[in-house]
Order: C-alpha cells, then sequence, then structure tokens
C-alpha cells in the first residue's frame, strides 16, 4: 500500500503543468517611462516659442520697435536635439509593442542580439543629441565673452526655460536607456551562459 501512495506522489509531481514564463515588467515600466520621458522632450522643444518685443533705437520721443522670435529651428543643435529624441521614442515604441505582443515574438537568439545591438544605438543617439543640445543651453544662459556672444536667456527667458525643462526629460529618458540597455546586453548574456 505504500508503494502504491508513492507512485501517486511522484505522478503527482511529474503532472504538473510547466508554467509559462513571467514577463519582465520592470523592463517593460522602465521603457514606457523612458518613451514618455523622449516624447516630453520631443515635444517641448519642438514646440519652443517666444516672441518679445524690443526697443531698437528712438526718434525724438517715439521709441521704434521691432517684435523678436526665439525658435528651436534657429538653432541646429536643438534641431538635433529633436531628431535623436524623436528616433528614441519610436524605438522605445516598437520595442513595447513588440512586448506586447509577445507571445509572437520569442525573446531568443538573435532578436535578443538585435534589441540590445538597437538599444545601444539608441542610447548613443540620444547622448549626442542631448551634449549638442546642452551645449548650446549653456551658450544661451551665459554667453561667450571670449568670443564676444551675448547672453539671450536674459531676455528669452521663458524659452529658455522651457528648453531646459526639456533637457531635464531627456536626460531622464537617457538615463533610463542607459538602465535598459544594461538589462538588454544581461538578457544575451544570460541566454549565452545557457
Amino acid at each position: 500500500m505504500a508503494s502504491g501512495n508513492e507512485e501517486k506522489i511522484e505522478s503527482g509531481f511529474n503532472d504538473v503543468p510547466e508554467t509559462k514564463p513571467k514577463k519582465d515588467w520592470i523592463l517593460l515600466s522602465l521603457r514606457v517611462v523612458a518613451f514618455l520621458a523622449a516624447v516630453s522632450a520631443t515635444l517641448v522643444m519642438s514646440l519652443n516659442k517666444q516672441t518679445k518685443t524690443f526697443v531698437v533705437a528712438t526718434i525724438g520721443s517715439t521709441p521704434i520697435t521691432v517684435p523678436l522670435t526665439a525658435k528651436f529651428q534657429h538653432t541646429p543643435a536643438f534641431v538635433y536635439f529633436v531628431v535623436p529624441n524623436g528616433i528614441v521614442s519610436l524605438h522605445n515604441l516598437v520595442m513595447i509593442a513588440m512586448y506586447i505582443l509577445g507571445p509572437k515574438f520569442h525573446n531568443k537568439g538573435l532578436q535578443l542580439a538585435l534589441i540590445a545591438v538597437f538599444d545601444t544605438m539608441a542610447l548613443a543617439l540620444a547622448s549626442s543629441g542631448d551634449g549638442a543640445a546642452t551645449a548650446m543651453s549653456e551658450l544661451g544662459r551665459n554667453g561667450n565673452s571670449h568670443a564676444k556672444w551675448n547672453k539671450i536667456c536674459d531676455k528669452f527667458e521663458s524659452y529658455c526655460n522651457r528648453g531646459g525643462g526639456s533637457l531635464i526629460a531627456s536626460f531622464i529618458g537617457l538615463i533610463l536607456l542607459l538602465i535598459i540597455t544594461v538589462m538588454s546586453i544581461n538578457k544575451l548574456l544570460k541566454l549565452n551562459r545557457n
């Protein structure tokens, strides 16, 4: 009778259905936040514009005024900032879609390698865009007395503040993208160890 119970216990352990691998919710949530940061940085910078009226001369007692507009398109570094952040947003959106459609795509071999490579490329692209925009923002905020470039942030304060907010959002996305890239490479390394 004892042998019959042992057989039931052994067969009970073998009859447990295989569970599906748990989805990596941490990676998905990091991608969603990185996507939102990159999209917000792109939108804020691409919509950044301020017009002010300045007195350029006075004839008698009549001031002559000229409206001047500061736009992100006036600085190539800001244009370059918008393009990489848009590309990184699209990359994260595609990765989120692949994760949601996970059962159709298996995270094995070549797919994990491509994800790690594309994450690294997106990280490099976002980093270069952030660096270029940060350099121009510093020049706009403080000027350069050696080159005789005046600062503009004392005249277009809200333009500079919105640009700074866009840079902060982009750097948050960049840090999250760095963490995502490390996690992607780690997944690939775990697959190679097995």
